[in-house]
C-alpha cells in the first residue's frame, strides 16, 4: 500500500460512508447490470450487512477508503453457499484508492477471522466483470466451485479457499 491504511472494525457512524463506497465501487459495472435501479438500491443498504456479518474497512486518514463484510460459519447466507463456510461478501474500494493493496488487505483480514472461526474454506462468489477483484482471488488460491445464480443478468460464480 503507498499510503498507509488501517484496517479495522466498522463503526455505525461508518454507514453512509460504507454505502457511498459501495455505490462509487460498482457505478463501473451499471451497464452490465440489467437492472441498474434495483443494484443500485442494493448497494446503497451496502452497511445495513453489518445486522448480521462482520463488516471491516480499510482507513486511510480518517476516511474509509475500502469495505468487506465477514459472515462467519451457520450465519444465514445465500443457499448456493455451505451454512457451515464463513464468506467474504461486498469488497469494495474506492475508485480513487484502487491499487494500494485495500482489497488484498481486507480479504487477508477476511481469512484470518475465518481462522479465528477455526473454518477449513472460506467462500465468496464473485463474477467475471470484477476484472481486478477475480485475479486478485485467484492470486490469493480461491477457485472456482461452481456457478452461482446471475444477479441482474450478470453471471456470478461460487470461489472457494482451502485454510
Amino acid at each position: 500500500m503507498t499510503e498507509r491504511a488501517r484496517i479495522r472494525d466498522y463503526r455505525t457512524s461508518d454507514a453512509n460512508a460504507v454505502n457511498r463506497l459501495a455505490l462509487a465501487a460498482f457505478d463501473q459495472f451499471r451497464e452490465q447490470y440489467s437492472d441498474w435501479p434495483a443494484m443500485h438500491a442494493g448497494l446503497a443498504k451496502t452497511s445495513e450487512l453489518s445486522s448480521s456479518g462482520e463488516i471491516i474497512v480499510a482507513e486511510i486518514g480518517d476516511r474509509v477508503a475500502g469495505a468487506v463484510a465477514y459472515f462467519g460459519p451457520g450465519i444465514k447466507k445465500a443457499a448456493f453457499f455451505d451454512q457451515e463456510w464463513p464468506i467474504i461478501r461486498m469488497l469494495v474500494v474506492d475508485p480513487v484508492d484502487r491499487g494500494k493493496g485495500l482489497g488484498h488487505a481486507l480479504t487477508s483480514e477476511c481469512i484470518a477471522r475465518a481462522r479465528r472461526d477455526l473454518s477449513p474454506v472460506i467462500a465468496l462468489h464473485t463474477s467475471p466483470i470484477m476484472t481486478v477483484a477475480l485475479p486478485m482471488y485467484l492470486k490469493m488460491g480461491f477457485g472456482k466451485l461452481h456457478d452461482a445464480p446471475p444477479i441482474h443478468g450478470v453471471p456470478y460464480a461460487v470461489y472457494t479457499k482451502a485454510l
